[in-house]
């Protein structure tokens, strides 16, 4: 078998603002495998390298790429323990190449295109103006969950915007998530908690700046919003770690995305821990291209979750992958009628 990858730049339609900054790019790196007598007929995996939040964010990722390239074609294995992205393009390539490499990563109604899975829709940061208009688009394009980022506008501004969304839908029309990326205060984050539930939201992720067990763990014992971890679970892969993790917060919410918590493998992990204490989870992308998009959208369909998941559209980027992934109003869709168009790399082959 043969391993080669490639470095692409994802540029972003309209800037996406979140409390970390502005993303204009955001480059990813792509992982295929072949026989050598079919060079043609390859799976392909994306390792959605999150810059300044996956923690594999070093100078060591494209070593391990080349690594693992290595190692596929010598027959060989590698040890993927905290190089999360990689593991999920790698778990993505190889079940690719073992179903045919058709792109069907977990065969489904999904693929058939019978099935569609109800997503969040994603309001970025931005000016007062610019939130008030991308949240009156959504709800224009039929979304009935909306995800506001919130924490880089001043606070009073954000709770105008949620309030004039209530004030024309109740909870039961338009359901309402925050997401502060760690932008509150553990001296401010309970009054503003109680300031957000006043609007029936459904849930917070990520109040306070991850790392902070202590304080997380108060905040949801005492929180009048369930809070969802999310950057809380970036990095940490070891098992007893992960329990005494779930242990010490009890979160009422896990936010999984594969790409940052150790691929499928390891968002599975999650989810069996989570079910043990009783917490809920969502599975959510992470800014991939469509190739990893339509990997998480396969394996969330097997799922068969029963609330909104926070998948992408495919419509972030101006150059992102042709693929049969649709929106179709609230949800993600399969047009198996729909070509997927993969680029021309400049793959490095090992």
């Amino acid at each position: 078998m043969k391993a080669a990858y490639a470095k692409y730049r994802l540029d972003f339609i309209t800037p996406g603002g979140t409390s970390r900054g502005v993303l204009t790019y955001k480059d990813t790196y792509f992982l295929k495998i072949w026989e050598s007598e079919s060079p043609l007929s390859y799976g392909i995996g994306e390792c959605a390298l999150f810059k300044g939040l996956s923690a594999e964010d070093d100078d060591t990722y494209e070593a391990k790429l080349q690594e693992l390239c290595r190692n596929i074609s010598a027959d060989r294995g590698t040890d993927l323990t905290g190089y999360s992205s990689i593991a999920f393009g790698f778990e993505t390539a190889i079940l690719d190449f073992s179903n045919g490499c058709r792109r069907v990563i977990y065969p489904s109604s999904f693929v058939d295109g019978g099935l569609r899975i109800p997503i969040n829709g994603l309001v970025w940061m931005g000016t007062k103006n610019e939130m008030k208009e991308r949240i009156e688009e959504k709800l224009s394009a039929g979304f009935k969950t909306i995800k506001i980022k919130i924490g880089a506008i001043d606070f009073d501004s954000e709770l105008e915007l949620i309030k004039s969304i209530r004030s024309r839908f109740p909870a039961d029309v338009v359901e309402i998530r925050v997401d502060a990326n760690g932008a509150f205060l553990p001296q401010n984050v309970m009054q503003r908690l109680e300031a957000l539930s006043r609007y029936d939201i459904h849930s917070i992720e990520q109040p306070i700046r991850q790392g902070q067990w202590e304080e997380m763990s108060k905040v949801c014992r005492n929180t009048p919003i369930p809070v969802a971890l999310d950057e809380e679970l970036i990095g940490v892969g070891n098992p007893m770690l992960m329990m005494e993790l779930l242990k010490n917060i009890r979160p009422q919410y896990l936010v999984l995305k594969p790409s940052l918590v150790g691929g499928f493998s390891g968002a599975t992990e999650w989810l069996k821990m989570a079910a043990q204490f009783d917490i809920g989870a969502w599975i959510t992308s992470a800014l991939e291209s469509n190739i990893g998009l339509n990997a998480i959208a396969q394996w969330v369909a097997t799922l068969q979750p029963k609330i909104p998941q926070g998948l992408g559209t495919g419509k972030l980027f101006h150059n992102n992958i042709a693929s049969p992934l649709e929106q179709v109003g609230d949800s993600v869709s399969y047009n198996p009628k729909l070509a997927w168009h993969i680029p021309e790399f400049e793959w490095i082959e090992f």
